[in-house]
């Protein structure tokens, strides 16, 4: 199997301030609208604070902060996707969710070498689909294993 052929994808594609970003829909459990959060006290700055769903405690992690955004107020389009990122239920906040999408092969590309690098491991590709560019994130990747002990610490505590 090739390289594009590997790469046929349904993405859900949300948006970080104009950025689009899709992540796999196989790894995603379900998508919220924004709910009040449970503050954690100490919690590392990228923790927004934990949420309850559906019986299960579930951090919410700012992939604004992560990437380098200021933060923005809660809107009416805030969403939270729910997904497992290194065996860790967890939700990252998104200003919004756009469509849901299948991305063929020939629309996908390598991320370029100049961006990738061991603080960028949550980028797995590039899709150009009709002058739209949007960066596909592996979901294990966004997490840095730092970041990773601090939630799991979070979470034992709870």
């Amino acid at each position: 199997m090739n390289f594009k052929q590997a790469l046929q994808t349904k993405q859900v594609v949300f948006t970080l301030d104009n950025e689009e970003f899709g992540l796999d829909i196989m790894v995603v459990k379900t998508i919220e609208k924004s709910t009040d959060l449970i503050p954690v006290p100490n919690a590392p700055g990228f923790i927004l604070g934990i949420m309850n769903l559906r019986g299960d405690v579930i951090p919410v992690f700012s992939l604004r902060r992560k990437f380098g955004l200021s933060d923005k107020a809660v809107s009416e389009d805030t969403r939270l996707i729910i997904t497992k990122s290194n065996g860790i239920l967890m939700a990252f906040e998104v200003d919004s969710v756009k469509e849901i999408i299948e991305i063929a092969p020939e629309n996908i590309s390598e991320t370029p070498s100049i961006v990738r690098g061991i603080n960028t491991t949550y980028i797995q590709n590039v899709a150009n689909i009709a002058g739209r560019m949007i960066i596909l994130l592996n979901h294990d990747g966004i997490l840095s294993s730092k970041e990773q002990e601090k939630i799991e610490s979070i979470l034992e505590e709870q």
